[in-house]
């Protein structure tokens, strides 16, 4: 009888114990919670990729896709899935679920973070309501929160589109290939400044930029217009003038472009601009191989000068996407002829862009209503990217 009476205050002690925990839990304090503050600290990047898949194959991948077809980020589902959808809570016997898409928007007013149950519960400070629990210490780290953010606002749809490819693939080619030594305004306009193609200008409105190869141990010398007034305006009117020859290039003969990659007109082999989305625009109809071919093309019968811009904008042997992408092959969208080798070092030698990276930019490029068919699919939806592998070409459907 003795025995049974200690096993039954053992029972009840314990009892007690586990109900004294569930309601330590169940209020969420003490000092695992002292000062905690969960309310977003980040800002809406509109330049981050958020999607809610980690991976989603872009509309113009091969049949089987390539590397560089497949957008791969960290997504809405797989962060849920890493702090809410676990065997033991909202994957398992909790409730609600956050398991599927349709599971997570039962909880998300789309394109309203602050309408949303799904964000109230990652930031609020209310802790008996906290998502994750605050006592599990595994509080979301501000770039999870601002994934699940920027993905509300952008509208909380289940597979990406072009408001959700435009400002991260932007962003990519600006970051990635706009440096100093590459596609830069300020050392494009620098080797005009040098050449002495732009008068009146001081010391002052230039610097120089080294640049060593690490490999070969070369030393590049660049000249940098750092003066922002004059270089916006030589800029500006260098784009002006091209937008406005290849409009009609007869009633506009006298602003065919100087811009060329070797002398005369250039001391360097100055890159074009990549630097805004109107820069990207440019160089995608008028691409540099039309803007800058590498012999004379014209010569001005009075003048004599010699004119390195070809005629016909469509004559064109690059293009932004197959500078970008090793996978594919572009045909001059005027011969309709192929290119027999790939042109991706932009992406590998210029920018170190990631296959995801080029994935993201492709299907940006494809998707953007901004970019004329002719430059996606050539005239009469001939088609003018292939893939290497397979010569598959990319035609609208």
């Amino acid at each position: 009888m003795k025995t049974n009476s200690i096993i039954k205050a053992t029972a009840a002690f314990f009892t007690v114990m586990l109900v004294s925990a569930s309601l330590f839990q169940c209020k969420k304090t003490g000092d695992i919670v002292k000062g905690l503050d969960r309310s977003f600290k980040g800002t809406a990047d509109t330049t981050a990729y958020a999607a809610f898949y980690e991976s989603n194959t872009i509309a113009t991948a091969d049949a089987t896709p390539d590397a560089n077809d497949v957008v791969k980020f960290r997504g809405v589902q797989t962060v849920l899935h890493e702090y809410c959808a676990t065997s033991n809570c909202h994957g398992g016997p909790i409730s609600p679920k956050f398991d599927t898409y349709a599971q997570v928007m039962q909880y998300v007013s789309a394109g309203n973070p602050s309408g949303s149950k799904l964000w109230e519960y990652l930031t609020t400070n209310n802790f008996d309501k906290a998502m994750p629990p605050v006592n599990s210490n595994h509080e979301m780290d501000v770039t999870d929160k601002t994934l699940i953010y920027n993905w509300i606002i952008n509208g909380a749809k289940e597979k990406p589109d072009l408001k959700d490819f435009r400002p991260a693939a932007i962003a990519l080619i600006n970051n990635g290939c706009g440096s100093a030594n590459c596609h830069n305004e300020a050392t494009a306009t620098g080797g005009w400044a040098r050449k002495g193609l732009i008068a009146g200008l001081t010391a002052s409105d230039t610097t120089q930029f080294t640049f060593t190869n690490q490999s070969t141990g070369s030393v590049t010398v660049y000249c940098l217009l750092s003066n922002k007034t004059i270089r916006d305006q030589v800029w500006n009117a260098y784009k002006d003038s091209v937008r406005k020859f290849f409009s009609d290039t007869v009633a506009y003969a006298s602003y065919r472009p100087w811009k060329t990659f070797t002398t005369p007109r250039s001391a360097l082999s100055t890159r074009g601009p990549l630097q805004t989305y109107d820069d990207i625009l440019l160089d995608i109809m008028n691409p540099k191989s039309v803007r800058s071919n590498s012999s004379v093309v014209y010569t001005d019968p009075v003048t004599t000068v010699q004119y390195y811009c070809k005629g016909n904008p469509l004559n064109a042997t690059s293009s932004l996407v197959s500078r970008t992408d090793s996978t594919l092959l572009l045909a001059n969208p005027f011969t309709n002829v192929f290119a027999t080798s790939q042109q991706g070092d932009m992406a590998y030698g210029d920018g170190g862009l990631k296959p995801n990276e080029v994935a993201l930019i492709k299907a940006w490029y494809f998707a953007d209503p901004n970019i004329p068919d002719v430059w996606k699919y050539g005239t009469n939806n001939v088609g003018i990217f292939k893939y290497r592998k397979t010569g598959n070409i990319i035609i609208k459907h």
